[in-house]
């Protein structure tokens, strides 16, 4: 069952976009595991000579963890007011 949110949602709610962000990290994830267990399962099973998949699974993943910083530690989610 997909999550319900008690009001409308709107990018400027604190509490929306932060919930936004790890539901985007979390596909993120699961884009990851998925894409990059199949490159290493054909790697294994068929295709020996892949060199190029340790380095683009290792950057894939810094990009992964860059992801994980921002929104754990660098985002802002404070209430932010014009004026």
């Amino acid at each position: 069952m997909p999550p319900r949110w008690p009001r409308k949602p709107d990018r400027k709610d604190p509490d929306f976009r932060r919930l936004d962000d790890r539901m985007n990290f979390a596909v993120h994830v699961m884009v990851f595991l998925a894409f990059n267990s199949g490159l290493w399962f054909f790697h294994i099973i068929k295709y020996p000579n892949w060199s190029w998949l340790v380095q683009f699974t290792g950057i894939w993943a810094v990009i992964l963890l860059l992801h994980l910083i921002y929104i754990a530690v660098i985002a802002d989610y404070s209430v932010k007011t014009n004026g």
